[in-house]
This record gives structure tokens, C-alpha cells and sequence, in this order.
């Protein structure tokens, strides 16, 4: 994806964003977010899930969630697919993600601590 930087504020702005994605890496916060990309996890779209949460994240100023990446964890038929971790310690294993669904458990899960039940694989 190409920019176009036609003012100091765009080059600000850019910063800004660049900053924001880097922080979402960085040390450990309230919460995590996992995104497992082994190869089948990248093959089934975990990039763009990873870019979508990170997007999204960033968009809604939310600075208490770690995003990191891991590789397979053996479901390779559910893939994309993430690890939502609470501040309480409770793990949720979304599976068959999409960008829709990455957008929606960041407006509920993240933001309003609903889980989404539809897309969190049930043990």
C-alpha cells in the first residue's frame, strides 16, 4: 500500500499511526491478543487479521491490549483464527476468522468485555 504525503501534517499523522501499531507490540498490558500464524494460519488469512486488529485497535485509541503472533496451535482446520486473553486470565480461542469478524470482536470483546460467543470455539 503506497501513501501519499502531501503535508507536514500527513507525515505527522503517519508517524502517529506507525507509533500507535509499534505500541500494540510492545510490552506486556492488560490484555492480549494472539494471532496464530503458522503456515496454515497465514495461508487462511491471519495477516489480514492481524492488520485488521491492529488497525482497529489503533483507530479506538486502545492502549491496554498487547497484539503478538504465535504459530500454529494444531487446528489448522479453523484457522485464521486468535487468543483473546482477559486481565482476569481467561482465555478465548476465536476460530474461522474474517476481517467483519476481527472488526467485531474489537468493538465488543475489546472495547465492552462481551465476548462473542458465535465465534469463540466451544470446548
Amino acid at each position: 500500500m503506497s501513501v501519499k504525503i502531501g503535508s507536514p501534517e500527513d507525515l505527522k499523522r503517519l508517524r502517529d499511526q506507525a507509533r500507535g501499531e509499534v505500541d500494540l507490540r510492545g510490552a506486556s498490558k492488560e490484555t492480549r491478543i494472539t494471532v496464530h500464524m503458522g503456515t496454515c494460519g497465514i495461508a487462511s488469512g491471519a495477516r489480514e487479521i492481524l492488520s485488521e486488529l491492529s488497525a482497529r485497535l489503533v483507530e479506538a485509541g486502545v492502549d491496554t491490549v498487547t497484539l503478538r503472533q504465535s504459530g500454529c496451535i494444531g487446528l489448522c482446520d479453523r484457522e485464521p483464527m486468535l487468543t483473546y486473553s482477559d486481565k482476569d486470565g481467561r482465555d478465548y480461542l476465536y476460530v474461522e476468522l474474517s476481517r467483519d469478524k476481527a472488526r467485531e470482536i474489537v468493538s465488543r470483546h475489546v472495547l465492552t468485555g462481551q465476548p462473542v460467543h458465535a465465534y469463540i470455539m466451544e470446548e
